[in-house]
């Protein structure tokens, strides 16, 4: 039985080129019953191209299986809370799809978007009162955007009281590349600190 599921196993991961077979035929059309359209000189053509000849049906359960390979956050838990990856309750998908939000366009006047308007302003309102903090920003449109957004705000705080002393980051070298770009980008010095033999940051490098 092992043998049989371990056989099962490697057939299933079988590249197109691995079960392809010479003259197989994806799918059989009936011949035009209008005018051919214009094809390309032949000589633009390549023929080196070695291309796979598989049935439909065969070609339908290789890509099936192979998204099965997958790793999602429907199927298992993905420790990435902060980054768009962490699950999402599928109402808000629901929601986000509905036509007034989702056919607005950036250049749309501002009178016929009032609702999505509305919106953003109760959610700066929430987060506002949630954190205790004077604003919110919701213009960063992803996890380095808002990276770069908070490291602008954190050297513009350190120049509004007259220190400019501070110029340098500290960041793991395991640390998402956008990190250190951001710093960089922000105008400070980075300083990456190494990771010891078990992956975490070494603490005798910090001191």
């Amino acid at each position: 039985m092992t043998n049989l599921m371990d056989r099962f196993e490697l057939d299933r991961r079988k590249l197109l080129m691995e079960r392809s077979v010479p003259g197989r035929i994806g799918v059989s059309l009936p011949p035009l019953d209008v005018p051919v359209a214009p094809m390309p000189d032949d000589s633009l053509l390549r023929h080196d191209l070695e291309m796979p000849e598989i049935s439909e049906s065969e070609l339908v359960r290789y890509f099936a299986q192979i998204s099965q390979f997958n790793f999602s956050i429907d199927h298992n838990f993905y420790p990435l809370g902060s980054c768009t990856m962490k699950y999402n309750p599928k109402v808000n998908d629901e929601f986000a799809s509905l036509p007034g939000l989702a056919q607005i366009h950036p250049l749309q006047p501002e009178s016929t978007i009032q609702g999505a308007l509305k919106l953003l302003w109760r959610l700066q309102a929430l987060l506002s009162g949630i954190t205790g903090l004077p604003g919110v920003s919701l213009a960063p449109m992803a996890g380095a955007d808002g990276e770069l957004a908070g490291m602008l705000m954190i050297r513009a705080y350190h120049l509004d009281r007259g220190d400019d002393q501070r110029k340098s980051v500290l960041i793991p070298d395991s640390a998402h590349g956008t990190n250190p770009a951001s710093a960089a980008m922000a105008g400070f010095d980075v300083v990456t600190l190494p990771s010891d033999s078990s992956g975490n940051t070494d603490l005798e490098a910090l001191k």
